[in-house]
């Protein structure tokens, strides 16, 4: 079986570093990016991605919206790639707006363990009809 992957999108460098050792301890081939342009080059260069863990507010003038926007928009490769905001910004609107584009789950960062996250992202992999 070839080995999961997930592009980690996310702006503070501590979080993103502990999101990449969580996943490669399960296993997976982890891209990470802390911008909207990193993230687009990322999922340009690889050959296949399995899930997108994304953070509202990113490093430079686009947040997780533009981002969101782009991927279900653009290529059609990109279109189905299961997309997780995990986020401490939650307001109803942003929640909706983020519901309205197409993505799999929020979460609300703080609520949450990384790892119980991170087991929910593997596992909405596993069995994606679920």
């Amino acid at each position: 079986m070839d080995k999961r992957t997930i592009l980690v999108v996310e702006d503070e460098k501590p979080l993103l570093s502990a999101i990449k050792m969580t996943f490669e301890k399960k296993d997976f081939i982890v891209f990470t990016a802390r911008t909207v342009e990193e993230a687009l080059k990322h999922l340009n260069e690889a050959e296949h991605i399995d899930a997108i863990w994304l953070d509202h507010y990113l490093l430079g003038a686009e947040d997780g919206i533009d981002f969101v926007t782009i991927i279900k928009n653009g290529e059609g490769k990109w279109k189905k790639i299961p997309i997780f905001v995990v986020s401490n910004t939650a307001s109803d609107e942003k929640v909706q707006s983020y519901i309205r584009l197409g993505v799999n789950k929020y979460y609300i960062k703080v609520e949450h363990k990384l790892e119980d996250l991170a087991r929910e992202v593997e596992l909405s992999i596993e069995h994606p009809e679920e």
